[in-house]
């Protein structure tokens, strides 16, 4: 800072009415070069599909860029070193960085997070352990509302090192069940019932592939069933919920059971004492 104030104190007394004027022109030139700039890289930006977040931000460090080399230029027209001025900047700059380098790498990510967009307003997704719908998206973090209305923010820099499931951006969702059924029901019938159940509901689709009902293994107690079927993203909640209710509802009807985890206790009365005994 000394040496900043030691330049300006020297350039003060030598500045001309000649040195001014020049900078005043130098200074119109830039402006309106800077307008034109401007106009330029908005026609650019208007054919190409970004965000409009990073839009904004784009705009104002391209203002940003050019008014400094606007006032660097106006500067060292009216005699001033502009060399001394960006070694003193510099220094600034530097200690400013590592004041605020938690907050720059947020930032960073922002803008990562709005180029390559894995998500966007309005979409549902998991960002780690958190799941929520993206309300707002900024430099320093993002906004997710949960289902039950609460507000998180979660920071950039932490949602970038992560793993992130968008569950929205597909137009199409599966829908895939695994049902446990007793051994006694016989499993083309088990089948037919859970594909029954599918047309029932009547919110899935045939495509990409029709509704998929099989045998996927079978377990101690119990044969289990896979069942597949794809959706509108949108109906997906409400089509899983319709879905479970109208398969119960389709066994009960059909008398298939649906087995949970039990023990069977068998207990045999002994007929003899020993071989060839009677009984007492």
């Amino acid at each position: 800072m000394d040496t900043l104030h030691a330049i300006l104190d020297y350039s003060v007394g030598s500045f001309t009415v000649g040195k001014i004027l020049s900078a005043v022109v130098v200074f119109v030139i830039c402006y309106l070069l800077q307008r034109l700039l401007c106009k330029l890289f908005d026609r650019l930006f208007a054919r190409v599909s970004l965000d409009a977040t990073l839009l904004k931000i784009l705009r104002a460090i391209i203002k940003l860029v050019l008014w400094f080399i606007t006032a660097m230029l106006v500067i060292e027209t009216l005699g001033v070193s502009i060399t001394s001025l960006i070694a003193a900047f510099s220094v600034v700059g530097l200690a400013a960085s590592l004041a605020v380098q938690d907050s720059l790498a947020n930032v960073a990510s922002g803008i990562m997070l709005l180029v390559t967009q894995p998500f966007k307003i309005g979409d549902y997704v998991e960002i780690d352990d958190v799941s929520g719908t993206v309300s707002f998206i900024s430099l320093i973090h993002t906004k997710l509302k949960t289902t039950d209305n609460k507000i998180i923010y979660v920071p950039n820099s932490k949602v970038v090192d992560t793993k992130i499931i968008n569950y929205t951006q597909q137009e199409q969702r599966l829908v895939d069940l695994s049902i446990a059924v007793s051994y006694d029901a016989p499993m083309e019938e088990v089948r037919r019932s859970l594909l029954d159940s599918v047309q029932a509901v009547g919110m899935f689709t045939e495509e990409p592939d029709p509704p998929f009902a099989a045998v996927q293994a079978f377990d101690d107690s119990s044969i289990s069933y896979v069942l597949r079927a794809w959706v509108k993203t949108s109906d997906y909640w409400a089509a899983r919920y319709r879905l479970l209710e109208q398969i119960k509802t389709d066994f009960d009807a059909r008398g298939i059971e649906m087995t949970y985890p039990h023990i069977n206790v068998h207990i045999a009365e002994a007929a003899t004492l020993q071989k060839g005994g009677t009984k007492e």
